[in-house]
C-alpha cells in the first residue's frame, strides 16, 4: 500500500492560523536571528519563526517568557529554575512555567512542529547548571 505525502503548512498559512488562534503576530525587532523573522507571543510568552527554504515554518527563536521585552530562557541550577535574559534573572515560578508550557504547546499544533516526548510532559530547560559539577572533571 502507497504511503500517502503529509500535507503541511506554509509559512503565510500558519501566520494566518496564529492570528484567528489569538496569538499576537509581529514582525521582530533588530535583535532577531533571521531577517524576515516575526514574533509570536500569547499568555506573556513569545518565540519567533521565520519561513524556511522548503516553505515550512522554522522556529528560530525557542518559545520563552517575556522579560523587559526580550525573550529569556529557563536556566535550571538543579534546585531551582530561573528566566534568564542577557539583563535580568529572576526566579521562575510555576504559573511561568505553565504559561512556557501551554504557549509552546499551542504554537506546535499550529505550526505543525515535532511533540518530543520529555517536552510533552512537562517544560524542558535551556540551560542546566548544577552547582555540585562546577569545577569536576
Amino acid at each position: 500500500m502507497a504511503r500517502k505525502k503529509s500535507e503541511f503548512r506554509s509559512f503565510n498559512d500558519v501566520l494566518s492560523l496564529l492570528g484567528t488562534e489569538k496569538f499576537d503576530v509581529s514582525p521582530a525587532t533588530e535583535g532577531a536571528k533571521k531577517a524576515g523573522a516575526y514574533r509570536v507571543s500569547k499568555y506573556g510568552c513569545a518565540a519567533e519563526i521565520a519561513q524556511a527554504p522548503d516553505g515550512r515554518v522554522e522556529i528560530t527563536a525557542r518559545p520563552g517568557y517575556v522579560l523587559n521585552g526580550q525573550i529569556a530562557r529557563i536556566l535550571d541550577r538543579g534546585y531551582q529554575k530561573f528566566l534568564k535574559t542577557a539583563k535580568l534573572e529572576i526566579t521562575a515560578t510555576a504559573d511561568h512555567l505553565r504559561a512556557i508550557h501551554q504557549f509552546s504547546e499551542e504554537l506546535k499544533e499550529v505550526t505543525q512542529g515535532i511533540e518530543l516526548y520529555n517536552e510533552a510532559l512537562g517544560t524542558t530547560s535551556d540551560r542546566y547548571v548544577y552547582d555540585r559539577v562546577l569545577g569536576r572533571e
